[in-house]
C-alpha cells in the first residue's frame, strides 16, 4: 500500500497534520484537499488545536498541475467553490490552526496557509502567487484572504510579476506571524499549539468566528458584536476560573467546551 496523502499523529490534545506528497513538494491533489477537508469535517473531540504542516522540507507547492483535469467554466468555478469550502472550515471550524511553514508555500499552498491562524517560516520558506505566469488566476481564496494581509495593490504586484517573497519578507508583510530557525518550526508550533489549546475553549472559538467576521462588518454592526461575544465569555464558567487563577496566582483549570 502507498503511504497516505496525510499522516494525522495525536499529541495529546494536539492533532499534527503532514502533507505527505514530498516527491511532489506537496502539491495539492484531490485526494489530499479531501484528506484534510474529512479531518475538519469530524476532528476528534479531544483535540484543542492543530499543527498542519508538510513533509520533505515543503509546506504546499500549489495546485499538482500534473494531475489537472480540464474543466469546462462551471465546472471550474464548482472546483473553486470546493476550495472555498475547505478554506472555510479550517479557518471557521473553531479549532486553532499552526501552520508550520517551509519550503514551497506556493500558490494553493499560500491560500492554505493563509487559512491558518498562526502561522511560523522556516529561513526555506518561499511566499508566491504564480498564476499570473500561467494565464490563470487565483481560485482557493487567496484574493481574499492573502489579499487582505497585502492589500490589493502588493498582491497585483506579486501576481503580475511572479515575485517571490523570503521568510523574513513574509514575517514584515504578515504572510507570516513568526520567523523561526531552520528545523524549528514543527516544534515551535507544537509549542504554540499547547499554550493556544490551554486556553478557555469558548474564548478560542469566539475569537476564531468573529474577528474576521467583524473586519466584514461596519463599525457599528463589528462594535455591537463585540459586546455579544464578551457577554458570552465573559460570564462564562471559565472566565470565573480565570480570574480566580489569576486573583490566586494560579495556573487556569479550564473545563469548558467549545
Amino acid at each position: 500500500m502507498s503511504d497516505p496523502v496525510l499522516t494525522i499523529e495525536a499529541r495529546g490534545e494536539i492533532a499534527v497534520l503532514t502533507m505527505n506528497r514530498p516527491d511532489k513538494r506537496n502539491a495539492m491533489c484531490d485526494a489530499l484537499l479531501q484528506a484534510i477537508d474529512a479531518f475538519f469535517v469530524n476532528p476528534p473531540a479531544e483535540v484543542k488545536a492543530v499543527v498542519l504542516t508538510g513533509s520533505g522540507g515543503h509546506f504546499c507547492s500549489g495546485l499538482d498541475l500534473s494531475e489537472h483535469v480540464a474543466r469546462d467554466a462551471e465546472g471550474t468555478m464548482r472546483h473553486s467553490r470546493s476550495w472555498h469550502a475547505v478554506m472555510d472550515r479550517i479557518q471557521f471550524g473553531g479549532l486553532p490552526v499552526v501552520s508550520a511553514l517551509s519550503g514551497a508555500v506556493i500558490g494553493g499552498g499560500l491560500e492554505l496557509a493563509s487559512a491558518t491562524h498562526v502561522r511560523l517560516a522556516e529561513p526555506s520558506t518561499i511566499f508566491q502567487l504564480p498564476e499570473g505566469r500561467r494565464g490563470i488566476f487565483v481560485g482557493g481564496g487567496a484574493s481574499v484572504r492573502v489579499g487582505r494581509i497585502l492589500g490589493a495593490d502588493r498582491m497585483i504586484e506579486m501576481m503580475l510579476t511572479g515575485r517571490r517573497y523570503s521568510a523574513e519578507e513574509g514575517l514584515a508583510l504578515g504572510l507570516t506571524h513568526y520567523a523561526v530557525g531552520e528545523g524549528e518550526a514543527l516544534e515551535q508550533a507544537l509549542d504554540l499549539a499547547a499554550k493556544i489549546a490551554s486556553n478557555a475553549p469558548l474564548s478560542n472559538y469566539i475569537m476564531i468566528q468573529a474577528l474576521s467576521r467583524i473586519e466584514d462588518m461596519s463599525k457599528a454592526d463589528g462594535l455591537f458584536t463585540e459586546s455579544l461575544c464578551a457577554a458570552l465569555t465573559q460570564t462564562s464558567p471559565d472566565a470565573i476560573e480565570g480570574l480566580a487563577a489569576f486573583l490566586e496566582k494560579r495556573a487556569p483549570k479550564f473545563g469548558g467546551a467549545a
